[in-house]
């Protein structure tokens, strides 16, 4: 018996290698597949050439400029034509979609720029208590080169943030409550002084974190963590 059995064991097929998995550890959804563009995306890439910065949407994480420390812009770049384009850039993405603030490094461009806008049709669109609660009040269109950040109060109030860099998801943050933003100038060079409290002061935090390389989950309540789209996967 023990002879057929080895015979048997030289004569079986080797074992069929099992299906790929489409959990969690799919190679896909780790991040770590091999990723095939369609034929019209790799036919657009081929006639017009890959994209250059500052790009028209966000990158999202994973993207190693969002990791990094953006540097400085130097003096002989303000209201230069380089520094001009990050601005309209800039302005246009965040009126194109539901962001308070975007930085230059969510656009590719490793420099300390930000721009951030809170319109009143925006601030309507908060409940009144939240509105109360955080100081939700409108401001300008303000961009800043080379922002310094100054705390005034040093309380933290946490909050709900999310991020055009994490698209769908949100979580709580811990901000201070008032501070002030100095030593830095707008895109041609005029000095800029900010002086903000309650949702303005959460913004400058959250786009002076981008230009140091962090982003709101190196900051956030962990367990407040969600996919805003959560319950559409229930339905």
């Amino acid at each position: 018996m023990a002879a057929a059995l080895g015979r048997a064991a030289g004569r079986a097929r080797p074992a069929l290698a099992a299906p790929p998995c489409r959990g969690c550890g799919d190679g896909a959804a780790a991040g770590w597949a091999r990723r095939e563009r369609s034929y019209w995306r790799a036919l657009r890439r081929r006639v017009l050439g890959p994209p250059e910065p500052p790009f028209a949407a966000p990158l999202q994480v994973g993207a190693p400029v969002l990791r990094g420390a953006a540097a400085a812009v130097a003096p002989e770049q303000l209201g230069g034509p380089e520094l001009r384009r990050l601005a309209a850039a800039l302005t246009a993405g965040l009126r194109g979609r539901p962001c308070l603030g975007l930085s230059a490094p969510q656009l590719g461009v490793p420099l300390r720029v930000f721009a951030a806008e809170l319109p009143p049709e925006r601030c309507s669109q908060y409940p009144a208590a939240l509105r109360r609660a955080h100081r939700i009040e409108p401001f300008p269109l303000r961009l800043l080169v080379n922002p310094a950040i100054r705390v005034l109060d040093t309380r933290l109030v946490t909050a709900p943030e999310g991020c055009a860099s994490i698209h769908g998801f949100s979580a709580y943050v811990p901000r201070h409550w008032a501070v002030h933003v100095s030593a830095g100038v707008d895109e041609v060079g005029a000095p800029v002084s900010w002086e903000a409290t309650g949702w303005a002061a959460r913004i400058i935090q959250h786009e002076m974190d981008h230009l140091d390389g962090i982003l709101y989950i190196d900051r956030m309540e962990p367990r407040t963590f969600t996919n805003v789209g959560w319950m559409e996967f229930m339905d």
